[in-house]
């Protein structure tokens, strides 16, 4: 038997690709985003952030897509 109620979804991440970690991570701590988690391990790192007041945040780093920087254009 198959639910009627809506799904309740929310957007919690979106990952980014990105050419430069470290001028990224620097571009949104200017704008007082909250930083999450920055990990590396081998040729893997991984920096989450989130907006103030977001219960959404982005994922960006190096190995943490195969997509090409800037492919992520026009998201909005």
């Amino acid at each position: 038997m198959m639910n009627s109620e809506p799904l309740d979804m929310k957007l919690e991440v979106v990952v980014l690709p990105v050419s430069d970690v470290d001028r990224t991570k620097a571009f949104y701590e200017k704008l007082g985003w909250r930083l999450d988690i920055d990990i590396a391990n081998g040729d893997f790192r991984g920096v989450q952030m989130t907006p103030h007041n977001s219960e959404a945040s982005i994922l960006f780093g190096k190995g943490a897509t195969s997509a090409k920087p800037g492919s992520a254009d026009n998201m909005l």
